[in-house]
């Protein structure tokens, strides 16, 4: 009963009026963006994070986290309908979404979507709930080693699981990590890569550099992708799945809901990893195999289940250890700063309300998708006849005010015209700033702790191996490191076997 109390609570929280205005605002603004390719909940989330300094914190955070989970639920639409995918995580739902919409089923795989996002969303929910105080109680035992260990394992499998070329995910790490080093020394008080600015002595913040990043070089990396031929959506009819179509994918949307759990606790996992890894998982399931990217309706149910219980569970190492563990969850991470509350073991006693609003307006948030989702089609649809030389000077604008605003400081518009240009050119050449940001925001964390590790045993880090939490944390982040060297030396070695095999007959 005592478990339950505060839940409870927490709902009284979100029932609030306010709460509830600004839940559907957030799935609304979600829904939106998930609908308009490239944008994506983050750099949304970086664009309005000014926006929430005049907001309670409960409040600014129910909004944003509805932005983030709203997103999964919009970036289905154009998938299905205009082969166009609102969303990274709604990459593989293309595949057979389109060619159902190319068979007159566009309705059943926006069916079929919206009911595994929301058994996918409420999975994850109910495991945060019953999850997220258990790691929280756990967490407490953590002192500066364990914390030095998770944030140094949090940019490793950033920069190793993150999609795209892991050299280029880890340069950009890297970069994250120096620039952390940026402003005065916390212990020793001496400046740092400050070149005699003082606008620098502080250190960069965390959200000029969002807003650069995700806000204005998307703005700037999508005006030149958007030269593209517009397409005429596919008709909507039949909206509610058939029962064979429900019998069809209820095993692939169970599956997905657990994977996605798991895979959105990790760092560096996520969304677009889950819905990837779920679409794997079904198609090498599959009896047959060759169904897949021909209008399999489990093509459809498996990823945006996961990507919505994934999007959901990514919480869990945030608000209970304060590692975010992905791009989002990152700017999550800055909101939380911004507002005074600094998410980790003690965020669920010390601020139970906020930590249990926002829990349970999840619940809420997934129910007014589901309840949106189909019946607001056609509106959402339209929103794609928006051109973008209209909408990115206007986004650009907003963004830059938005900036101005936090510290009333040129040098914050500044930073953001930086980073921006900064934003567009990693893009352009391939690069992720995921986890340039990611490093930047547990470069801190890994940086104090690390050195108060070393003050707790007199220089001599070999007292962390004495530590079980600790050591535990430092021989998963050795097996990740060293996996893709014995991987590669294995796959030498099996080449070299075989060629010997071959030149062994040859000479018989």
């Amino acid at each position: 009963m005592e478990f339950l109390q505060p839940v409870l609570d927490g709902f009284g929280v979100v029932l609030d009026p306010t709460n509830l205005l600004y839940c559907l605002l957030g799935v609304v603004i979600g829904m939106l963006i998930g609908v308009l390719p490239g944008l994506g909940p983050a750099a949304t989330i970086a664009i309005l994070l000014p926006l929430t300094y005049g907001v309670e914190p409960v409040t600014a955070i129910i909004m944003l986290a509805g932005i983030f989970y709203g997103a999964q639920y919009g970036g289905t639409i154009t998938s299905v309908l205009l082969r166009l995918p609102g969303e990274a995580s709604s990459v593989v739902t293309v595949f057979d979404g389109y060619q159902l919409a190319k068979q007159g089923k566009a309705g059943t795989a926006l069916g079929i979507a919206a009911i595994g996002s929301f058994i996918g969303g409420t999975v994850g929910i109910i495991g945060l709930t019953f999850l997220a105080p258990i790691v929280a109680g756990f967490a407490l035992d953590f002192g500066p080693p364990e914390y030095a260990a998770l944030a140094l394992l949090g940019i490793l499998l950033v920069a190793t699981i993150s999609n795209g070329s892991k050299s280029k995910a880890l340069i950009a790490a890297a970069l994250g990590l120096l620039l952390a080093t940026v402003g005065r020394d916390v212990f020793t008080g001496a400046e740092r890569f400050t070149f005699g600015n003082l606008s620098l002595a502080d250190g960069i913040d965390f959200v000029p550099v969002a807003m650069g990043l995700f806000g204005l070089g998307e703005i700037l990396y999508n005006l030149e992708e958007r030269h593209r031929a517009a397409k005429a959506p596919a008709k909507v009819a039949n909206v509610w799945p058939s029962r064979a179509d429900l019998k069809q994918s209820s095993g692939a949307i169970g599956r997905g809901s657990v994977l996605g759990f798991f895979l959105g606790i990790l760092p560096g996992g996520g969304a677009t990893i889950s819905s990837m890894a779920a679409y794997a998982m079904e198609k090498k399931r599959s009896k047959n195999p060759e169904r897949f990217g021909q209008g399999a309706v489990e093509g459809v149910a498996a990823p945006e289940t996961a990507n919505n219980a994934a999007a959901t569970s990514s919480f869990i190492p945030l608000l209970t250890l304060g590692i975010p563990a992905n791009a989002t969850m990152a700017l999550m991470f800055g909101a939380l700063l911004i507002q005074g509350v600094t998410p980790g073991p003690q965020l669920v006693e010390q601020h139970p309300d906020l930590f249990w609003g926002v829990v349970n307006s999840m619940y809420i948030g997934n129910i007014l998708l589901l309840i949106m989702s189909i019946p607001l089609v056609g509106v959402f649809v339209r929103i794609l006849r928006v051109r973008g030389a209209i909408l990115a000077p206007i986004t650009a604008l907003i963004t830059l005010l938005g900036a101005y605003t936090i510290n009333n400081s040129m040098f914050d518009v500044m930073l953001v015209v930086f980073f921006g240009v900064v934003g567009y050119l990693m893009k352009k050449f391939g690069f992720e700033p995921g986890p340039l940001v990611l490093a930047f925001v547990l470069g801190e964390l890994l940086e104090a702790n690390l050195r108060r590790s070393l003050l707790v045993f007199n220089g001599d880090l070999s007292g962390v191996f004495g530590r079980p939490i600790s050591l535990s944390l430092l021989l998963v982040f050795a097996v990740v490191a060293l996996w893709p060297v014995a991987k590669t030396l294995l796959a030498r070695r099996r080449t070299a076997a075989a060629v010997e095999t071959v030149k062994t007959k040859e000479n018989a």
